[in-house]
C-alpha cells in the first residue's frame, strides 16, 4: 500500500511572516469584537432613531416594548450624546468597558467629553 505523504517546505523567513500575519488577523478580530459597549451604542442609536422617526412615542413606550425599566433605557440612550470622536476612541480601545463609561458623568460639550472619557494615551 502506498501512502500519499506531503511535506510543505517553506522559505527560512516564512515563520516570521506567518507570525506577523497571524498577529494582524488577531488584532483585526479583536478590534471588530462585539462588545457590550458596541451593543449598547447600537441600541441607543436605534432607540433614538425610533423616536426621531416617530415610530415610538416616548422612552416609556420603548422601555415597555423592550421589557426594561424606563431608567435603564434613558441611561443607555445617554450614549447618543457622545461626540463621534469619543465614540471612535472608545470603540477602538481594548480597555473601554460599558459600565466604566456609564458610571462616569460627562460634560455636554464634545471637546470636554474627549478630555474626560477618552484622553489620548
Amino acid at each position: 500500500m502506498l501512502r500519499n505523504t506531503q511535506q510543505v517546505i517553506t522559505p527560512l523567513d516564512a515563520p516570521q511572516e506567518f507570525l506577523s500575519e497571524a498577529t494582524r488577523e488577531r488584532e483585526a478580530r479583536s478590534a471588530a469584537q462585539d462588545t457590550a459597549l458596541m451593543r449598547a451604542l447600537g441600541l441607543a442609536h436605534h432607540w433614538q432613531r425610533l423616536l426621531d422617526e416617530q415610530r415610538a412615542a416616548s422612552v416609556a413606550e420603548i422601555a415597555e416594548a423592550e421589557g426594561m425599566d424606563v431608567t435603564q433605557v434613558r441611561r443607555v440612550m445617554r450614549l447618543t450624546l457622545l461626540a463621534p470622536d469619543v465614540v471612535e476612541r472608545l470603540v477602538g480601545s481594548p480597555d473601554a468597558v460599558l459600565e466604566k463609561v456609564m458610571r462616569r458623568p460627562w460634560p455636554n460639550a464634545w471637546g470636554d467629553q474627549m478630555r474626560v472619557l477618552a484622553p489620548p494615551g
